[in-house]
Parts: structure tokens; sequence; C-alpha cells
């Protein structure tokens, strides 16, 4: 299942912040912040994707860089909030 939550991150992320630029190498743990993939806009913008995307509504305490940094960081939020 996290597979499938990695993808649709992963395809989110390529469209919205790289502009669907698919030759951009993004790692799975490269910071998308440090990186300059992702700013604070785009943060709203995730989390909305994750609430749209797979039902779950963040609290204001999960909107950190360990749980929105990087995909396997999202991946992982995700799936354990899914899991919960």
């Amino acid at each position: 299942m996290s597979d499938t939550i990695k993808d649709r991150l992963r395809a989110f992320i390529i469209e919205n912040f790289l502009f669907g630029d698919t030759d951009y190498a993004l790692e799975d743990d490269a910071s998308l912040i440090d990186n300059d993939v992702m700013d604070s806009t785009g943060v709203l913008e995730l989390i909305a994707f994750i609430d749209e995307a797979f039902g779950i509504k963040m609290a204001d305490a999960d909107i950190v860089p360990a749980n929105l940094d990087s995909l396997s960081k999202i991946t992982a939020y995700v799936t354990a909030r899914k899991a919960a």
C-alpha cells in the first residue's frame, strides 16, 4: 500500500512543484525544502492534497519538517495515519 501512496505523492510533487519535469532526480530522502522543490505555500498545497487524496486532516502539531520534508517522510506519515 505504501508504494501506491508514495507513487501518488511523487506524481503530485512532480506535477505541482516541478511542473511535470520528470527528468528531475526526486530522491526519496532528499529535503524538498532545502532543495527548493517546495516552499511554505507548497506545504499548504501538499496538506490540501493529503486531505483530498487520502482523507487525512493534519493537525497543526503534525505540520513539521519531520513529517513533510521528503517523499519518504510524507509517505511514512500518511501510511501511519491511514493505519491508525
